[in-house]
């Protein structure tokens, strides 16, 4: 008797111990504690030089230093063994902390400025902006 109630009480231990790690971690998905992605993808003109394309990322990578409103960035080149790229060859990761901040960005004369180096030698860009969930 005294044993079953021991792997009663051990039992329900666990089991509100699951409850409280699974609502914690679903608490957690809650908008304000979550980072508001901006993903850029770029297709090239044809004839854009690879010194015009460096100059491009040079400029793009900039903008975090020159636009408080950005908390985070990251780029790359597509690597993809698939072939599915669609042309699309760039791909940047801006992360802003709230709409307000991507707001702020969209308009910024910094922003205005890189559009002006990228826009002659864009053929397409691709834009996804989400909520990350985890």
């Amino acid at each position: 008797m005294l044993r079953n109630v021991l792997y009663l009480a051990l039992g329900t231990i666990v089991l509100s111990g699951c409850i409280s790690i699974h609502t914690t971690e679903y608490a957690s998905e809650s908008k304000e504690h979550q980072v508001l992605r901006h993903v850029v993808m770029f297709k090239f003109k044809d004839g854009t030089s690879s010194q015009q394309t460096r100059e491009i990322e040079d400029a793009f990578r900039a903008l975090p230093g020159k636009i408080d409103a950005i908390c985070d960035f990251e780029w790359g080149t597509d690597v993809s063994v698939e072939n599915r790229h669609a042309g699309f060859t760039h791909c940047f990761l801006v992360t802003f902390r709230s709409e307000a901040d991507r707001a702020e960005y969209i308009p910024h004369p910094d922003h205005k400025e890189f559009g002006k180096i990228l826009g002659p030698h864009l053929d397409k860009v691709l834009v996804v902006d989400y909520w990350a969930a985890k």
